[in-house]
């Protein structure tokens, strides 16, 4: 799989070893912009590239999470809305009150740990076992 399709791809299927390379692509790339645009701009533009980046990166991690999602055997969407409630609850705290912000980190987290366990550490679902298989066999029986 090349890695435009990789990063911008929500179809097919990815393994443990290119998931863990593309997430810790996007991750260094993202640390490399925060490290680099402090020292070449003004503080101002510095965080405003590094939020335009990070909002930007979350369509890669996305389409990472789905494929690997569908890899294990579940919806792509799973994938999707796990990337998205790691992230977004960070990018809601300045929106809520701060009682708010030991929930939304409760729930990044849990998130976090769901992902890294189910996406990062299990093994590849049988071929026979994933959701299309899954509907196709129901749709062959009815």
């Amino acid at each position: 799989m090349s890695l435009i399709r990789l990063f911008t791809d929500l179809d097919g299927r990815i393994g443990l070893r290119q998931f863990w390379f593309g997430s810790i692509a996007l991750a260094l790339c993202l640390l490399a912009l925060q490290w680099v645009s402090p020292r070449l701009t003004d503080k101002y533009t510095a965080t405003m590239i590094v939020a335009f980046a990070n909002a930007f990166a979350l369509f890669p991690w996305a389409a990472l999470a789905a494929k690997r999602a569908t890899d294990r055997g579940g919806s792509s969407l799973f994938g999707i809305v796990l990337v998205c409630t790691i992230v977004l609850p960070t990018e809601l705290r300045p929106f809520l009150g701060y009682a708010w912000r030991p929930s939304l980190e409760a729930i990044s987290t849990i998130a976090w740990l769901i992902a890294l366990v189910d996406l990062g550490m299990m093994p590849s679902a049988q071929a026979d076992t994933t959701l299309a298989a899954q509907r196709t066999a129901a749709k062959r029986a009815a």
